[in-house]
């Protein structure tokens, strides 16, 4: 090649390159919506809905290289597994939205509210069930190619549906990919949820579960044994995502529950409330973070020993071995999601740093329910500050969040687009926001922040006073009241709508309102795998109750059902009793 072509050739180069940096400069970004889809944000930021809902709802979400949003849709009439949006008008807004796939339950288990992970990666688009991680492959305009999705990876454990079984999936740039396996438990006690049980020690749970496997990335029909534990000690992940600053794996845990239901001669409501920490943690391989044995105070700033375990909220013990987090958040804020923001649209202060969907806590009460907004961590120099802040809010639409049920939205999925716009989901309606600034990015800095700062006053936000946002202070309960809020109202509220998918109402329901001996017969047994309420799939475990005595457990379920709209006969203490004596009689004939 001589000289002269080699000179233009690279003057085509230089012009094509200037074309193109001139056209990625000249993005332009639709309007925000006036009221900023009702969300508070930081100064010269804007909002815009882009869609109110989708059919099936919404948990974790992924905007492909042409702006089309994909979403793993929580439920679903036929089968379909991912809501499709697109904006042709460029204002935006999706004008068209489409529901993909149809995965039966005998193929993926339930689909649940605890269907997770969406991600793409390498050409593929993964999302997860609560039992299998599949992919489809996406052709050279993003769309996904025509037919069944691969099997990466299926949860093949003979239990099939559990606590804490949300799939979540990261991807580092080795080609592996990282699966956590929840713990099926609260804190591995020998009678699960059952006040003054002590934890089995050693948890023989810790085997295969209580931790994140890595997998191949693009091998298929793998199951758990095909993973490598990679780390251990750790309760429940709903929010994973590799950094590729310093090429590490991190995590949100949901912390342990129930701290005073079951032991209340130790904590106090308001220590339930506040307590264990949802931690932020680094993940390297080998890492142990202590579950169950340990929980971390966010208050103390230390790891203590679980009172399964001996611990009195004080006892460090074995705890000192453990790994701490990175940060400790105030318990019960569910962190649903994990991103580390790695392009160039927002402002230099958020790059490489990590947003944290705090998708909300159902169990704080006697005080307001806490959460419910996007977080944002600094980083410098490729590790956390060790501070938080507010970054958007206003998803509940109220404050003091007394219920669950009360929450209007809740952020749950987030994503980067191409232009480095943030999306946003929300799980109660299917709702998607689209974030962008518009300001000055030289001169962003601690005054344009400044409302936030503000956000971390409110209600739903802040550590509560320990009298004064008690919400039943005042209140004279009766006995069944009283029973009900210790013992039902962390999962079904206390108005008893029930928690956003987790935990089924207890309003205008045959489960509740019709057969008094199945009734009775969940109280005292329990109940696990998947049941159907008033048309939705719930996925988990109703602890055994027998605990009780027949008077306090009459007194419960004729609260139930003569409250919340529910118009029952009341339950007898004989009725009771001739129930439990007939569980009595088929456990000793099995023995």
């Amino acid at each position: 090649m001589n000289d002269q072509l080699k000179s233009l050739l690279f003057a085509i180069v230089v012009v094509i390159s200037s074309i193109q940096c001139s056209q990625k400069s000249k993005i332009i970004l639709p309007p925000g919506d006036s009221d900023n889809g009702g969300l508070f944000i930081p100064d010269h930021f804007e909002a815009l809905v882009v869609t109110d809902s989708i059919e099936g709802k919404a948990r974790h979400l992924a905007v492909n290289n042409f702006g089309t949003i994909f979403v793993n849709l929580r439920y679903s009439k036929n089968g379909e597994t991912i809501g499709i949006l697109k904006d042709t008008t460029h204002n935006g807004k999706a004008d068209l939205i489409e529901l993909h796939g149809n995965i039966k339950k005998q193929e993926s288990g339930s689909r649940g509210s605890y269907s997770t992970a969406m991600k793409i990666h390498n050409g593929y688009l993964y999302f997860s069930t609560e039992l299998v991680v599949y992919r489809h492959k996406l052709d050279e305009h993003g769309e996904i190619v025509p037919g069944e999705p691969e099997v990466i990876m299926t949860d093949d454990h003979p239990h099939r549906q559990h606590q804490h079984i949300g799939k979540p999936i990261a991807f580092d740039n080795k080609g592996y990919m990282y699966v956590p396996f929840g713990g099926p438990s609260n804190a591995c006690q020998v009678e699960g949820r059952t006040p003054g049980s002590p934890g089995m020690d050693p948890c023989p749970q810790l085997e295969d579960h209580g931790g994140i496997w890595r997998f191949d990335a693009n091998k298929t029909n793998q199951t758990q044994k095909d993973g490598y534990k990679f780390a251990t000690g750790i309760r429940s992940v709903v929010g994973l995502d590799w950094n590729p600053v310093d090429e590490t794996l991190y995590a949100v845990v949901h912390g342990r529950d129930d701290l005073f239901r079951l032991f209340p001669e130790k904590y106090t409501p308001w220590q339930s409330a506040m307590l264990p920490s949802e931690e932020f943690i680094r993940v390297t391989e080998g890492s142990d973070f202590g579950w169950p044995y340990c929980y971390y105070d966010q208050i103390q700033k230390k790891k203590v020993l679980a009172p399964e375990y001996g611990g009195d909220g004080k006892i460090i013990g074995r705890c000192e071995s453990f790994d701490d987090p990175l940060i400790g958040f105030p318990g019960h804020w569910a962190p649903n999601d994990l991103m580390f923001y790695q392009s160039d649209q927002l402002p230099e202060y958020y790059k490489n740093g990590a947003f944290i969907a705090f998708h909300g806590s159902t169990n704080r009460a006697p005080y307001p329910q806490a959460g419910y907004f996007v977080g944002f961590v600094p980083f410098k120099n490729g590790k956390a500050t060790g501070e938080w802040e507010v970054f958007a809010d206003g998803f509940a639409q109220i404050d003091p969040i007394i219920s669950v049920y009360r929450a209007v939205n809740r952020p749950m999925g987030l994503s980067t687009g191409p232009d480095g716009s943030m999306y946003i989901s929300d799980s109660n309606q299917g709702k998607v926001w689209r974030v962008m600034y518009k300001g000055d990015k030289n001169n962003f800095g601690e005054n344009e922040r400044a409302n936030m700062r503000l956000r971390k006053l409110a209600n739903h936000i802040k550590t509560p006073d320990e009298e004064n946002d008690n919400l039943m202070k005042d209140e004279n309960l009766s006995e069944g009241h009283t029973l009900y809020f210790r013992y039902c109202s962390a999962c079904h509220q206390d108005d008893g709508h029930g928690a956003g998918g987790r935990f089924p109402p207890l309003v205008n329901t045959d489960w509740v309102t019709g057969d008094k001996t199945r009734l009775i017969n969940i109280v005292l047994k329990g109940l696990e795998g998947t049941i159907e309420v008033n048309g939705l799939s719930f996925s988990g475990l109703m602890p055994q109750h027998s605990f009780l005595k027949d008077d306090e457990i009459a007194t419960i379920l004729t609260y139930i059902r003569t409250n919340f709209g529910n118009e029952a006969s009341a339950i007898e203490i004989h009725e009771v009793s001739k129930v439990r004596k007939m569980l009595n009689q088929d456990k000793a004939h099995k023995h």
